[in-house]
């Protein structure tokens, strides 16, 4: 689990699931390697949907744990083979139900590029899985071609800032008027923003003069 915190406080929000292969010789094999190999034998299908019931089961454990996590939240990432999925708005339902946790904790995380070459599928999807409670997110967002017609009329309440941007923003102040202004687009159409792996209080200081 990736660990989220506010901005104001820096207190812990919530956690992003992110799959890791123990491997039994070579260790740690990172998403990178497996993933895409996983998306060509459509192996991503079963595996997303234990990686959906698993990040569901243990932030309810956490929950039920330590009462302070009632209202934390969990970032579960879908692929675009997983969308296609005609079941997934219930895959989701039935991890909800299954686990006892609430759709206002869960956070699905969705790729920018996905749903720009699939419009009309992923408007249908995506309305129905509002429907359940539970939050969208745009992940990677500025990495692939961005239609701002199109955003504004996207039902997600997060939008996500690729650690591409959020790496490079202390170099130069260009860098820096990028992220700034994808912050103020996301507020002023409304979503709240996640900028993707911060490592150092620099970097987290420089994103709170943004708010």
């Amino acid at each position: 689990m990736l660990s989220r915190r506010r901005p104001d406080t820096g207190a812990l929000s919530g956690f992003e699931a992110l799959i890791r292969w123990l491997h039994p010789t070579r260790g740690m094999v990172s998403p990178a390697e497996f993933i895409p190999i996983a998306e060509e034998n459509n192996l991503i299908l079963p595996l997303g949907r234990w990686i959906l019931q698993e990040g569901c089961r243990q932030l309810r454990e956490w929950q039920l744990e330590n009462p302070a996590a009632e209202n934390m939240m969990i970032s579960i990432n879908l692929s675009g083979k997983q969308f296609l999925q005609p079941d997934l708005v219930e895959q989701v339902s039935d991890s909800l139900s299954e686990t006892g946790l609430s759709p206002e904790c869960l956070k699905l995380e969705i790729t920018e590029s996905y749903l720009m070459e699939n419009s009309e599928l992923s408007m249908t999807t995506i309305n129905r899985l509002r429907d359940l409670g539970l939050h969208l997110s745009l992940d990677d967002f500025g990495t692939g071609y961005s239609s701002l017609s199109y955003l504004h009329t996207l039902p997600v309440s997060f939008l996500k800032i690729d650690r591409s941007f959020v790496s490079r923003m202390l170099e130069n102040e260009e860098n820096s008027e990028m992220v700034r202004t994808i912050v103020r687009l996301a507020q002023n159409l409304k979503m709240k923003v996640i900028a993707e792996g911060i490592e150092t209080a620099a970097e987290m200081a420089h994103l709170q003069t943004f708010n």
